[in-house]
């Protein structure tokens, strides 16, 4: 009446096995998400770590440029961004997440300092800028006030919640960075996590984020991060 392990592994080939460690292995790497997420990318086959993987070394390195599709620019071309600061540790980072498209950013900074703010605003600017995106609007909490006249030298108008109100696409995407950090961290044997270390986690967890496409996204195969970068 007691199952073991070794009943449960007798049930299944050893390949069946195998590829259950496989998936599990890739769960863990990927942030643990959620189970109908996995079956949606795997079935949609968007995912490339099959497809995209070589045998063997190559000599040079192939570089392959996607465009974006006319349609996406045309009815996506105007960005709405929504902007905070997130804290993991007491550890500030600069967080961005773009309306329609979905691409997400995470950029490590020292202090909530207004230069340190626009130097990171500045590098999100610059990559949807380069795929022909153009940030037009921002939203933020009312702690933004104090760049409302440097993003406006950018074009960009600065939308402030009002006081105690929160921007709802920002924080449900901070909940999802700090709910994968966790996971990765249960999978590590430390007690302790030098800040370095909390930051890769935390570039981790945007990295997988962005690399499958998002259910309400502007395309069903194309992840957010194709479309800029």
């Amino acid at each position: 009446m007691v199952n073991t392990v070794d009943s449960n592994k007798s049930k299944y080939t050893v390949r069946q096995y195998c590829n259950a460690r496989k998936a599990h292995a890739l769960q863990d790497v990927i942030g643990r998400p959620r189970h109908f997420e996995d079956r949606r990318h795997i079935q949609a086959e968007s995912t490339s770590i099959r497809g995209k993987t070589t045998r063997h070394p190559t000599q040079h390195v192939n570089i392959t440029r996607t465009k974006v599709p006319k349609e996406i620019l045309q009815k996506y071309g105007e960005v709405t961004l929504a902007i905070d600061i997130m804290a993991i540790n007491k550890i500030p980072f600069m967080i961005t997440t773009s309306r329609h498209i979905h691409f997400r950013t995470a950029d490590l900074i020292h202090m909530k300092a207004k230069g340190m703010m626009m130097t990171s605003i500045h590098q999100v600017v610059r990559a949807y800028h380069v795929r022909g995106f153009k940030i037009c609007n921002t939203l933020a909490e009312a702690g933004f006030e104090c760049i409302r006249n440097n993003l406006a030298d950018l074009g960009i108008s600065l939308n402030v919640a009002f006081r105690n109100e929160q921007v709802p696409e920002v924080e449900r995407y901070i909940r999802t960075i700090k709910e994968r950090v966790r996971a990765i961290a249960s999978t590590l044997p430390f007690k302790k996590y030098p800040p370095r270390l909390i930051a890769e986690m935390v570039y981790n967890a945007v990295f997988w984020l962005n690399t499958f496409p998002h259910r309400d996204g502007v395309h069903a195969t194309i992840s957010p991060r194709t479309l800029i970068m």
